[in-house]
């Protein structure tokens, strides 16, 4: 695995899957995403918070943690094999997580998920078949 990483954010190329991964961090948020091999070339290690957010932003959420003080701390887990997909991280929770259920919901209302549907459609359909 190689790695980069700069202030506030950590990218992941794992060279034997061929998957780019980053994790943006700071007071108050942990978010893990899967990113493009050109998100991760464009990070640079003196680029600015903002900048770096932007890039990693348009990648594929998978994970997040908030724990500010706008409210209650909680952890969406958009894709349930994060930790697969991000062996390398440690992610952060609250322990206040959310049910697949209002996470489902989530992701089918917000544009800013539109990238996990197809992935949460096809989990759902498989507790739904599992249910039944």
């Amino acid at each position: 695995m190689h790695f980069k990483q700069g202030p506030g954010w950590k990218a992941c190329y794992d060279e034997k899957r061929n998957l780019y991964t980053a994790e943006r961090s700071g007071c108050g948020y942990y978010h893990l995403y899967e990113i493009t091999a050109e998100i991760y070339d464009a990070l640079q290690d003196e680029m600015s918070d903002l900048d770096s957010y932007h890039l990693i932003d348009k990648g594929r959420h998978l994970y997040m943690d908030i724990d500010d003080r706008c409210g209650p701390p909680y952890t969406v887990v958009l894709d349930d094999d994060y930790e697969k997909l991000c062996p390398w991280a440690n992610a952060v929770s609250s322990g206040h997580v959310w049910s697949a259920e209002l996470t489902d919901a989530a992701v089918e209302l917000f544009e800013s998920e539109k990238d996990n549907r197809e992935q949460r459609r096809k989990k759902r359909e498989e507790r739904e078949a599992e249910n039944k």
